[in-house]
């Protein structure tokens, strides 16, 4: 049997009451389920009208699973340590009480019915012990769930390896593939844009973003070959974010160096893939001053997204993407099992560690990116 689907069957019997929403277990069965997903994308791409689409969705896929299974791993691990320190706690008085359950199963029935003060003292005894022995199994029962769930939670974290294991296996193969499919495809219209001899002139004279990209919106460029009305206006507040991950700094807020930057930094994982939030043309991909690989793309006349930091790029100048189109990939190197398990179960060092620079520019002047995303509008 597939280990995703070992891991969901496992775990499908672990009581709700035990955690509620979002448990451990509700987010290993999330994790099993897209990954299996991601596997089974990653096989149907192979013969895929469009493999590059299919491919940027299973690689999604792939990025989305295996998020849940370190968030589940993590819960877990939280759970179980709240678990063992309330036994730590309370470990005498669970003692007694297990001493005290021993005592009653133990003991013969006749020894039960003599007491030293007679008739009535042993009756006034059988009804404290009658009073006594619910309660003292009730709290039996309380600790049993509580141990076979701390046994439930160690045997997630254990099946969890398998299906990691098949996961960073699988998403590497498909960002390969990726690669290979993106640098073979000749599907997509392209724009007549200026000489190349004009943009590496803006290049060579630029020494900040701003006179690049202002020089970038004064250029000519052809008609859409797509014919495609894109209001790109309506869509403000609406966008997907170019990649999974979380704002680190606003537009306007200082960095570490105290520069004020009219973009939002986002914190995202290695090897995180970027994908195009609107219908846009590539007007740049390449190394820019000192922003790293950088992806301008125009998706409405004089209008300018800028994307910064990628470590891989795909596409060409001039290159009329769709909406969810990959772009590239971030930096970073993708975390081995252990390092993975590791850092998940310990909760230890943030696991975003690449940032990627995003600004919008409606003809020359910036605007507030945040106000065009859904996941950062204020």
């Amino acid at each position: 049997m597939n280990r995703t689907l070992c891991l969901a069957c496992a775990f499908a019997v672990l009581p709700s009451v035990f955690w509620g929403q979002s448990d451990p277990s509700e987010l290993a069965r999330d994790a099993a389920a897209q990954l299996g997903e991601a596997h089974a994308a990653l096989n149907a791409a192979e013969g895929a009208r469009d493999r590059v689409a299919a491919l940027t969705q299973t690689i999604r896929a792939y990025e989305e699973g295996l998020e849940a299974l370190r968030e589940g791993l993590r819960r877990a691990t939280i759970r179980e340590s709240a678990i063992r320190a309330e036994f730590e706690t309370e470990s005498e008085r669970v003692s007694q009480l297990l001493g005290a359950l021993v005592n009653i199963q133990s003991t013969a029935g006749p020894i039960l019915l003599l007491h030293p003060a007679g008739p009535v003292g042993t009756a006034r005894s059988g009804m404290i012990v009658s009073e006594i022995t619910p309660a003292l199994q009730r709290e039996a029962e309380r600790l049993r769930l509580k141990l076979e769930e701390v046994a439930l939670l160690r045997a997630l974290q254990e099946s969890a390896a398998g299906t990691l294991e098949e996961g960073l296996r699988g998403v590497q193969t498909a960002r390969t593939e990726l690669s290979q499919a993106v640098s073979n495809r000749t599907d997509l219209p392209v724009q007549f844009l200026s000489e190349p001899e004009d943009l590496q002139r803006l290049i060579n004279s630029t020494e900040t973003l701003e006179g690049f990209a202002s020089g970038l919106v004064g250029m000519e460029i052809g008609t859409d070959p797509t014919d495609a009305v894109r209001d790109f206006a309506a869509a403000k507040g609406t966008l997907p974010l170019p990649v999974s991950g979380t704002l680190l700094r606003r537009a306007g807020d200082a960095d570490a160096a105290g520069i004020k930057r009219p973009g939002i930094l986002i914190a995202a994982r290695p090897l995180a893939l970027v994908t195009a939030p609107w219908p846009a043309t590539i007007r740049y991909l390449g190394p820019l001053l000192d922003y790293g690989n950088v992806m301008i793309l125009e998706p409405d006349a004089g209008t300018l997204m800028v994307l910064a930091g990628l470590d891989k790029l795909y596409g060409v100048l001039g290159q009329v993407v769709p909406a969810g189109a990959a772009l590239g990939l971030m930096g970073g190197a993708e975390p081995d099992k252990d390092t993975f398990l590791l850092n998940a179960v310990n909760g230890s060092g943030s696991t975003q560690t690449e940032t990627l620079y995003i600004e919008l520019r409606i003809g020359a002047e910036p605007v507030n990116p945040s106000e065009w995303f859904a996941e950062t509008k204020e």
